[in-house]
């Protein structure tokens, strides 16, 4: 079952997240939903299960067809800066370069309960850093400098107003 994507506004989205204690059916078939949800999106990579409402620290990503899930994960190590034009489910649309750590150690448990690590640099290395945020109720806008911020909330606004711009019903005079 695919989930609605929270967006931007949305106060679920700025609360953290709750650890998973027992990794029993209930969080398998959260999962489960969360790839339907993600794949249902059509374009995003990883997904936090704040982004579906659900306060649990919980990613899901897939790249070249691999799936993966981690449960309770923690940034362990990071080194190097990377900038790279990152998107977010959660804020449609908006596409903005951010400079974050371009390799990461992270440490988390898997489905069947294993605690696993995984290193990463650049993409995958970024994927972690900004589904680790979701689950800490950071958004990409708090990553900001205040220029920064306050340049990309008026460039959100107008990609919303062209949104519903092009959704608004026409009303036709017919003779």
């Amino acid at each position: 079952m695919a989930y609605e994507i929270r967006t931007f506004g949305d106060p679920v989205l700025k609360t953290p997240a709750a650890a998973v204690g027992e990794i029993d059916g209930k969080v398998a078939r959260l999962v489960h939903d969360m790839f339907d949800t993600l794949y249902a999106s059509d374009n995003g990579i990883g997904l936090a299960a704040p982004q579906i409402g659900v306060q649990k620290q919980i990613f899901v990503w897939e790249i070249d067809g691999e799936e993966m899930v981690v449960i309770n994960p923690e940034i362990v190590e990071s080194s190097g800066e990377w900038v790279y034009e990152e998107g977010c489910l959660s804020i449609p649309g908006l596409h903005v370069e951010m400079l974050r750590p371009n390799a990461v150690l992270m440490r988390g448990r898997d489905l069947d309960g294993n605690e696993i690590e995984i290193e990463a640099d650049e993409l995958l290395g970024r994927l972690f850093q900004h589904e680790l945020d979701h689950l800490n109720g950071i958004l990409m806008f708090d990553r900001m400098t205040p220029d920064q911020r306050k340049e990309a909330l008026a460039e959100y606004r107008r990609i919303l107003d062209e949104s519903a711009a092009a959704t608004k019903p026409r009303r036709l005079k017919l003779k």
